[in-house]
């Protein structure tokens, strides 16, 4: 008796969890997407501007052309992110031989400002420390510029950025970026590392700069071939090599498609979607309390902190996954789940209508019919969680959304009927 109360209290403790995870903030929000936890919302939701990129690739050698194309979409994410565009999706693919960049910016409604946003090509450009920087320069909007001072070594000189593994001249080992220049850029990279050893020397992609402090100058380096070292990850050194690629090897972009969705459209279509999702709630709850009585009363209460545990999971993560940026794609797999959330708690009653015909008495008839039941649970389960993983492995982005709250409904949905329903059933008098 005690481990049904503790199992009561533990599911009353997280349904609290999840009603103030969900409950909204401001009076004014209607459907709770503000909040404490603000529901995140895609493109289709909550309107913006859809662009898909054709890179032309036709003056780069076939062996840097995927190089090139994650230099132009790493280019392209750093443009989006420095403007300010929450919830973006900047993805390249190749279709065929071409390749191809999908740019996803919520909220912003102009197609030029979007145009002009992604549409630049990336400035490389390498600057040297200025001995006596002006008092103002630190109240500046770019500090980092105005402490330092062109050396006209740009991303036009730089023939490519590679990661490479060795020891630097610091005694450090382990991953480093190899910069090779052309050679007349070799020239001016020889000049400039000569008159700043022993100083720091700065390396800006779109006058930001790509690391802060700069690397120091050892040494005076001849050949055109350098070597940045600082403690680097693998992962930032790769990083690093494509920023800087991404100065050196500007590919042109020309777009194929160019699409703006209006903000009252998201609004529409979240209005319909979350109507369809209560209108398929409460014709579940009534179908269930019609042929099951109290158990199908006791499964419509299931169902609902079901509900609040998968919104309050799209909202925040609940620290297991990172919250879900909610698309149309996204609320459909949501609605469907709803229906499959009382497809074990059918399962289980029926089994437990047959252990009483049987002449079981009722408690052993309830904890015969979830064993009985549990078999065909799992299997129905997890091939729906199978297909929902290969659809986020391959689909798109729309399919990955639906995959994605389809899976997380199918989880929250398997704890509610084994574990929620099963303990309010227990606690019944007739179970005991």
């Amino acid at each position: 008796m005690l481990r049904k109360r503790l199992s009561f209290w533990f599911i009353i403790l997280l349904t609290l969890g999840g009603i103030f995870v969900n409950l909204p903030d401001l009076p004014q929000d209607k459907w709770g997407v503000t909040g404490r936890f603000p529901l995140k919302l895609g493109l289709d939701l909550q309107g913006g501007t859809q662009l898909i990129l054709q890179t032309q690739m036709e003056n780069i050698p076939e062996s840097d052309r995927d190089q090139a194309l994650e230099s132009a979409r790493s280019v392209i994410e750093r443009r989006v992110n420095l403007f300010g565009v929450s919830e973006s999706i900047v993805q390249s693919s190749k279709v065929g031989s071409q390749r191809r960049i999908l740019v996803e910016l919520p909220g912003v409604k102009d197609l030029a400002t979007a145009v002009n946003l992604v549409g630049q090509t990336a400035q490389l450009e390498f600057r040297e420390m200025i001995d006596s920087p002006p008092p103002e320069a630190t109240k500046s909007a770019n500090p980092f510029r105005e402490i330092t001072k062109s050396t006209s070594l740009t991303g036009a000189d730089l023939k490519k950025a590679t990661v490479v593994f060795g020891s630097s001249n610091k005694g450090s080992s382990g991953p480093q970026v190899q910069i090779e220049f052309t050679s007349q850029g070799g020239e001016k990279f020889a000049e400039v590392t000569k008159r700043n050893i022993g100083k720091g020397l700065a390396i800006f992609v779109d006058e930001s700069p790509v690391m802060w402090p700069p690397p120091t100058v050892q040494t005076e380096i001849l050949g055109g071939v350098g070597v940045i070292s600082g403690g680097f990850t693998t992962e930032e050194a790769k990083n690093l090599s494509i920023q800087l690629n991404a100065g050196a090897l500007p590919v042109p972009i020309k777009i194929l498609e160019q699409r703006s969705i209006a903000a009252t459209l998201g609004a529409e279509s979240v209005n319909k979607s979350l109507i369809a999702a209560s209108v398929g709630l409460v014709t579940i709850m009534a179908y269930m309390v019609a042929f099951y009585g109290v158990y199908g009363l006791l499964a419509d209460l299931g169902l609902l902190i079901y509900t609040i545990f998968v919104m309050a999971i799209f909202r925040s993560g609940l620290f297991l996954i990172p919250p879900v940026t909610l698309t149309l794609a996204g609320i459909a797999g949501f609605v469907l789940s709803i229906g499959m959330a009382v497809d074990a708690n059918i399962l289980t009653f029926e089994r437990m209508r047959e252990e009483l015909r049987s002449g079981k008495n009722k408690k052993l008839a309830l904890e015969a019919g979830f064993v009985r039941a549990w078999s065909s649970i799992r299997d129905s389960n997890i091939s729906s969680l199978i297909i929902a993983t290969i659809l986020y492995m391959f689909g798109t982005s729309l399919v990955k959304g639906f995959a994605l709250t389809l899976a997380i409904g199918v989880l929250v949905s398997m704890f509610s009927a084994l574990v929620v329903t099963r303990t309010f059933l227990r606690l019944l008098p007739r179970f005991r």
